[in-house]
């Protein structure tokens, strides 16, 4: 008996091509998600984009900078794109507000003509200055990190000259003699080729070096912009795709045949539901960041413009493709599982479930193809960024480019459904 119960319910599970989906195929592919995520950054170290200025132009700069570019664990980048002018600080500095960096590095003036210092000091020398990303937390570190890798494996006569210095201050002072052998140690260093010279050193290093957050407008709680709309963007998905089922129980209930017995055409009544859809997708957005606002403080005055923008495009984009979901379906418990897979997998890719700038480069370049990325991508412009409202201008057009072709493929879809 129990036997026969056993088989019937794996019998009921094979019939049920929904629960099977959800069973089976929903686990896996969200596996598969995150084991690229996480999974592909433990054979490899993603490489940190880093903008670079050398305002210093001496030789020992150039030297840092090329030891820089050897670098594997970072992508410099000493112009903007399609440009032939190198950084300065401030274009640096906007480049990394605009989001195309998480982090820009100065070598300061006069770095060349002095040196690195060890011990208790006050004159340290000019600082380098980290202007930095906070909503990205590890490339910061990455680069302060390998700078002083940097340093003392790549320029290891710089260092060994500060420590000279640091040794005849604090260690009684040295003789002529014994500065004549350091000297010639330093020269036979400087001779050395490169790949030599990295395997000299090894120790710590104390590098003057200032970390300035460039983004963030000094709010105590700036995230909350980011995961607001991470949160509210997929769960208004799963609202627009289960609110677009309403269609199938009017396909199943006959009543699609009494609409478009009337004047009402299929696009009309698609164009009514999208509008439904939409309406119902603002008002959860807008629910979400006044909740934001009263018990997490985010800084909602002030962003009303360009969070206005946004809402409505990524209500849009996500109310056509609930309707475009709906209309492929067969039933209700089929949509189920084809939104079920399709939100939550999209989710993860466009940046609601991890950052972007957590996953490995090439899940990032994918991720742009998802129409959710650019909704939050517009979104932390607004209240992360504060860039002015002509920065919206490609994620708006590519989240209605998005809601035209889904709209279109919904009604492509829905023929089946009218009336010869």
């Amino acid at each position: 008996m129990i036997f026969s119960i056993i088989r019937t319910g794996w019998m009921n599970l094979r019939r049920d091509r929904a629960a099977t989906v959800l069973s089976f195929v929903v686990p896996i592919v969200f596996f598969s998600i995150f084991a690229s995520i996480f999974g592909a950054q433990r054979s490899s170290t993603p490489k940190v984009t880093v903008a670079l200025v050398d305002e210093d132009q001496s030789e020992h700069s150039k030297q840092l900078v090329a030891a820089l570019l050897q670098e594997t664990a970072l992508r410099v980048i000493e112009s903007p794109k399609n440009e032939t002018q190198k950084f300065d600080a401030r274009s640096a500095e906007a480049y990394v507000r605009a989001g195309k960096a998480p982090a820009a590095l100065v070598i300061p003036k006069g770095f060349g003509a002095t040196s690195i210092h060890f011990g208790p000091t006050t004159d340290r020398g000019p600082a380098f200055r980290l202007l930095a990303d906070p909503s990205d937390p590890i490339a910061k570190q990455v680069v302060a990190g390998l700078l002083q890798k940097t340093l003392m494996t790549a320029m290891p006569d710089m260092m060994i000259s500060s420590g000279i210095d640091a040794l005849d201050k604090w260690g009684g002072g040295l003789t002529p003699q014994q500065r004549s052998i350091f000297g010639q140690r330093v020269t036979e260093l400087q001779r050395r080729p490169a790949s030599q010279r990295q395997q000299t050193t090894n120790g710590d290093s104390l590098v003057n070096l200032q970390v300035k957050d460039v983004v963030g407008n000094n709010d105590k709680t700036p995230l909350i912009g980011f995961y607001a709309a991470g949160i509210g963007v997929m769960f208004m998905l799963f609202s627009a795709t289960g609110a677009g089922g309403a269609l199938l129980e009017e396909v199943e209930s006959g009543t699609l045949d009494r609409i478009l017995s009337t004047r009402v055409s299929m696009r009309t009544l698609l164009l009514g539901k999208l509008l439904y859809l939409w309406s119902l997708g603002l008002a959860q957005l807008l629910v979400m960041f006044l909740w934001a606002a009263l018990v997490f403080r985010l800084t909602l005055r002030g962003h009303l413009a360009g969070f206005a923008i946004m809402a409505a495009a990524t209500a849009l984009a996500c109310s056509a493709f609930g309707l475009m979901l709906a209309a492929a379906s067969r039933t209700r418990a089929q949509l189920s599982a084809i939104s079920t897979l399709a939100v939550l997998s999209i989710s993860a890719l466009g940046g609601s479930m991890v950052p972007r700038f957590l996953m490995p480069e090439s899940i990032q370049k994918a991720g742009l193809v998802l129409f959710n990325a650019w909704a939050l991508e517009g979104f932390m412009n607004v209240f992360w960024r504060n860039l002015p409202l002509n920065s919206l201008l490609l994620p708006v057009v590519v989240l209605v480019a998005w809601a035209l072709a889904f709209f279109l493929a919904a009604r492509q879809l829905t023929k089946r459904w009218e009336v010869a």
